[in-house]
C-alpha cells in the first residue's frame, strides 16, 4: 500500500513539472517584440517563420566559407564569421549557432555578452587569454574567472556574463564558437555605453564611471556617440 501511494505521489509529480514546464513562455529570440493589437502595424514573430517542409532543400541545412580567415585588419584586430538563422535558415528553431573568431598577433574581443547564448569557446590555432565575470555577489563585487589557453583547449561562458578573448601570441589565431541559441545577440560593452545612438547623458556617466566630463565626452566621440 505504502509503495502503492509513493507511485501515486511521484506521478502526480511528475505531471504536475510537465504542466509547468508546458506552460511556460518560449525563450525570446529578439531584443524585444513590443505587442500590437492592429496587424496593418506590421507582423513580426519570435524567431523566423517556417518554411513548408515539402519546399524544404539540402541547401537549407548548409552553410560553406568557415575555413576562409576573415579580415582582421581594424582597430580591434578581430572579427567574427557568424553562423546563425539569418544565413542558415535550417537553423531556426533548433536554439544552436556557431561563429569564426579570427584575430590578428594581440587582437582582441572587447568584453561583451550574448543575452541569449551560452558559449563554448575551442581554439584552433594561438594562445589566448580569456575569461568572464560574474554577476553582482553578495559582497557588491564580481568575481574574474580567467584562463590562459592554448590549442585544443575549451572553455565555456555562461549565458548573459560579460566576457572577452585576447590573442596573446604573435601570430594569428583562431577559434570556433558555438552558442545556445539561432540569435544569441552581443552587446559590445564600450560600444553600448559609450557608442549608443542617442548617447546616454554624461552627467549619467560621469557619476557611473567616476571620471570627468571631458574623458566621457572623448570617449563618446571615439565610438561615434557624439555629444550634446
Amino acid at each position: 500500500m505504502e509503495a502503492h501511494n509513493k507511485f501515486l505521489t511521484y506521478v502526480t509529480l511528475l505531471t504536475v513539472t510537465c504542466y509547468v514546464a508546458y506552460a511556460t513562455d518560449p525563450t525570446q529570440l529578439q531584443d524585444f517584440c513590443v505587442g500590437v493589437n492592429n496587424p496593418i502595424e506590421g507582423l513580426f514573430v519570435n524567431g523566423l517563420f517556417c518554411k513548408d517542409p515539402m519546399r524544404a532543400n539540402p541547401n537549407d541545412f548548409f552553410f560553406e566559407g568557415l575555413d576562409v580567415p576573415g579580415d582582421t585588419d581594424n582597430k580591434l584586430g578581430f572579427v567574427a564569421t557568424q553562423v546563425t538563422a539569418a544565413n542558415l535558415p535550417g537553423l531556426n528553431t533548433l536554439g544552436i549557432s556557431i561563429a569564426r573568431l579570427d584575430f590578428a598577433p594581440y587582437g582582441l574581443n572587447p568584453p561583451h555578452t550574448h543575452p541569449r547564448a551560452t558559449e563554448i569557446f575551442t581554439v584552433l590555432e594561438g594562445a589566448f587569454y580569456v575569461g568572464f565575470v560574474t554577476s553582482n555577489l553578495a559582497n557588491a563585487k564580481n568575481k574574474l574567472f580567467a584562463k590562459l589557453l592554448n590549442k585544443g583547449d575549451v572553455f565555456v561562458f555562461p549565458q548573459g556574463l560579460i566576457h572577452f578573448q585576447l590573442n596573446v601570441g604573435h601570430t594569428p589565431g583562431f577559434a570556433l564558437a558555438a552558442l545556445s541559441s539561432q540569435n544569441p545577440g552581443v552587446i559590445t560593452i564600450a560600444n553600448a555605453v559609450f557608442g549608443s545612438q542617442p548617447p546616454i547623458s554624461v552627467d549619467v556617466l560621469t557619476k557611473a564611471f567616476q571620471i570627468e566630463g571631458n574623458l566621457v565626452k572623448y570617449l563618446q566621440a571615439q565610438f561615434g556617440a557624439g555629444n550634446y
